[in-house]
């Protein structure tokens, strides 16, 4: 199996480990990894890391995000979210209090660079081990709060229904931002609780849903997962600036030699270094007034090298 970067829409109901599973057996490989969870109750964008690719998911996984939501006003949940225990209904009264008005103050304060509280049901660790599962083994778990970005929070629709206001929202957000939580400070703001109904990510960084095979397709008999997925050059020229090298200059960089910082963009950050016949060789920084490796690709076996 050649290195790529597999974008899946997952469904609904499936963990991300499912998705990393079934891609190993559609991939026939084992070095299948993910840049970010999604809960089994969310839909949509995750990306897969296929043998040597799995190399740039460090990096994926801190891009921005976008999310289209549910968040359903009138009633809290264990779990911030539909699959928790879900409290009492707020009041009639406290409800109809949840103008547009009042609604959009409680967003506002939830927009830009603000500090978050992790669900407590979250995959961070705490002492080694994963806030969820202890909450399951029955201990009480407060995370401490961390600071996040959320760029744009705004209203899409608004549904008054069965004792709830439920708001269809987008989401755009620094990564490490738990949209349940946004769901759940809402409704604390409003004095009627809230939680999430509803989750699908569109996109991360640059790579968006649009196009990206199902679950279902990825399982499917005679999937082509190399042509359905990205290179690591492609993958890499959409997350970093770009330098092309000549046969001598990738010669030398895929030996662990440095090269000429003259020839690089003039950026602080990693670089993605492409080879003349398009392999992506490697990461480089500028450092010491030349080009250093951060992270190689080696080629695949079937690949050979560039000579």
């Amino acid at each position: 199996m050649v290195s790529a970067i597999l974008l899946v829409d997952k469904p609904m109901g499936v963990t991300s480990h499912d998705v990393v599973a079934k891609t190993r057996r559609a991939a026939g490989t084992r070095k299948v990894g993910h840049a970010g969870t999604l809960d089994p109750m969310a839909t949509g964008l995750l990306i897969l890391g296929i043998e040597s690719a799995t190399r740039l998911l460090t990096y994926v996984v801190g891009a921005d995000k976008e999310y289209f939501a549910t968040i359903r006003l009138g009633q809290t949940s264990s779990t911030d979210d539909a699959e928790g225990e879900l409290g009492e209904r707020a009041e009639s009264a406290a409800l109809a209090a949840a103008s547009d008005d009042a609604i959009a103050q409680g967003i506002a304060a939830l927009t830009g660079e603000i500090s978050q509280r992790p669900s407590s049901v979250s995959a961070i660790k705490v002492d080694g081990k994963r806030a969820y599962a202890r909450v399951r083994d029955g201990e009480e778990v407060v995370l401490a709060e961390r600071v996040v970005t959320v760029s744009t929070f705004e209203v899409l629709e608004r549904r008054d229904e069965d004792g709830f206001v439920d708001l269809d929202v987008r989401v755009e957000c620094s990564s490490g931002t738990y949209i349940r939580a946004l769901a759940r400070d809402l409704g604390e703001a409003l004095g009627v609780g809230g939680h999430l109904t509803a989750l699908r990510r569109t996109r991360v960084g640059p790579f968006h849903v649009d196009g990206a095979p199902t679950l279902a397709d990825v399982m499917a008999e005679g999937f082509d997962v190399a042509g359905a997925s990205i290179t690591p050059a492609d993958a890499a020229a959409a997350l970093f600036p770009v330098v092309h090298l000549d046969e001598h200059t990738a010669v030398d960089l895929g030996h662990g030699k440095r090269i000429p910082a003259d020839i690089l963009p003039d950026t602080d950050g990693p670089i993605a270094a492409i080879a003349p016949d398009g392999r992506l060789i490697g990461l480089v920084e500028k450092r010491g007034g030349a080009g250093k490796t951060v992270v190689n690709f080696p080629p695949d076996p079937a690949q050979g090298g560039t000579k």
